[in-house]
């Protein structure tokens, strides 16, 4: 997505994907495949807010399971 202005009357919500990677799409428009909607909608501040809060592993979630594999191997 482009930089929007500041006063950007835009809703956004709040997308992930198989890996449990986030990002935010607009609410208006249909989501791409291989995304899922988060629950969360809002301005661009609030989604973003919102992905710092829940997106604390950046890992991808297959890397995650791969890692977890190995130390119980």
């Amino acid at each position: 997505m482009s930089e929007q202005p500041n006063d950007d009357r835009t809703v956004y919500r709040v997308v992930l994907n198989d890996e449990e990677q986030y990002s935010i799409w607009w609410a208006a428009r249909e989501l791409p495949a291989g995304w899922r909607e988060e629950g969360t909608t809002g301005t661009r501040e609030e989604c973003l807010a919102r992905i710092s809060e829940i997106w604390t592993d950046l890992r991808p979630l297959s890397l995650r399971r791969r890692m977890a594999e190995a130390v119980t191997a």
